[in-house]
């Protein structure tokens, strides 16, 4: 329709609902980011200058580690700015780069829990041959490969995504740009919505991959249950962005703060690298 017009900019309602509780969700958002990325630093200095964490299931978790440090990058300075000074708008462009990175990220983060978990099967199940196998080259593909395959299936669905014409409203209502959201604005055919079912399957099949690999402690159940509960709960069944924006809260905000602490307080190698490192520094001190 030649009439039609057309919005340029999204505005993000976030949680203006809750004006009495806008200090309180600032300070632990702000909070959980900052404790976040410092956590997933301090990881991967761990793993880089300690020469006992230097195989291959610690190169994963440090890259795990980069993976979560943009993951939360993505979404909460935008919240933070969006419930701190009031700034809601976001371009089309920016909304959908935004939903491409994010989703990329998190299909990323979860073929690399499946690459973790085999990792995990054939160092117990063939520790004979698991040196001979896990050679350098293909490590660093299963280091890679995650990453291409999560960017390409986002960028299909962000296209698809794109496609749609946006003619207003133009409030999100959630904290920020993802797949359900944007297309209950749309005024255009909602094909995109396979697109999103397929996104999630590609989720949801790394749930057994996870467990398997975190099998031997609870925590890292509980954080997948988290993540992949959630998950489940707001790509597969109807839109309610109205419940869907505090779920989301779960799988971008808590998990993220709790991956750090397991695989440190959780971690033998880990917390002797830790204690290995404090003892070094302080004696450099004296």
């Amino acid at each position: 329709n030649s009439n039609t017009t057309l919005v340029n900019e999204f505005i993000l309602v976030a949680f203006s609902e809750l004006q009495h509780l806008q200090v309180f969700l600032s300070a632990f958002i702000l909070l959980s980011y900052i404790i976040c990325v410092t956590g997933n630093i301090i990881i991967i200095i761990l793993i880089k200058v300690d020469p006992l964490l230097h195989t291959p299931m610690y190169l994963y978790i440090s890259v795990f580690a980069v993976l979560e440090i943009i993951f939360v990058t993505v979404t909460l300075p935008k919240l933070l700015d969006n419930l701190i000074f009031r700034k809601k708008k976001i371009s089309i462009l920016g909304c959908f780069t935004q939903m491409y990175v994010f989703n990329g990220l998190g299909i990323s983060e979860c073929y690399l829990l499946a690459v973790m978990a085999f990792d995990r099967d054939l160092a117990i199940n063939n520790p004979l041959r698991y040196s001979s196998i896990m050679k350098k080259e293909l490590c660093f593909k299963l280091a890679v490969y995650p990453w291409i395959a999560g960017f390409i299936i986002s960028f299909l669905t962000t296209l698809c995504t794109a496609h749609l014409n946006f003619c207003g409203p133009n409030e999100v209502n959630h904290f920020f740009c993802d797949v359900g959201p944007l297309q209950s604005l749309a005024c255009s055919d909602l094909y995109v919505r396979k697109v999103a079912v397929l996104l999630t399957i590609s989720k949801i099949r790394s749930v057994d991959g996870k467990k398997k690999a975190f099998s031997t402690c609870s925590s890292h159940l509980t954080v997948a249950s988290l993540f992949f509960g959630t998950t489940i709960i707001v790509y597969a069944t109807p839109i309610d962005s109205q419940f869907d924006k505090f779920l989301a809260l779960i799988y971008t905000v808590l998990t993220p703060l709790l991956n750090p602490f397991i695989y440190t307080l959780r971690n033998k190698a880990v917390k002797s690298a830790l204690k290995r490192s404090i003892e070094t520094f302080t004696g450099f001190l004296a």
